[in-house]
């Protein structure tokens, strides 16, 4: 099975749906994304769809609703943890100030986006 992300116009993943691996096969009998991607135009009169893996071999990771999708990077990143929060080099969101050096077990921590801190949970 192949599965395929409905993104809307600013690349935000709305669906993702599957797609039977004998209507992804090219001429050849080879997978393709393209043949996919028409199956899906097809069948639901979307215009924008993108493969994605659900193993997360492809794209960085497997598309998922609230998920968005850089075509500069080719790859879907996780959504927006907090407005505040920033994409690292690591493609992963992160606070703009470092989480507490004793947070572990019985010592835990939550984010406070109005005082853009973590206060004790």
């Amino acid at each position: 099975m192949a599965h395929f992300a409905k993104l809307n116009d600013d690349n935000e993943v709305i669906a993702v749906i599957v797609v039977g691996n004998s209507k992804i096969l090219d001429g050849n009998g080879d997978e393709s994304e393209q043949v996919g991607i028409d199956f899906c135009r097809k069948l639901t009169g979307h215009q924008s769809w993108k493969q994605t893996s659900y193993t997360g071999s492809m794209r960085g990771m497997y598309a998922a609703e609230g998920c968005s999708y850089d075509a500069a990077k080719d790859i879907f990143l996780p959504k927006q943890t907090f407005p505040s929060w920033v994409l690292n080099g690591d493609n992963q969101w992160e606070a703009p100030t470092r989480r507490p050096a004793d947070e572990g077990p019985g010592n835990w921590y939550a984010w406070n986006e109005a005082d853009l801190a973590f206060e004790p949970a």
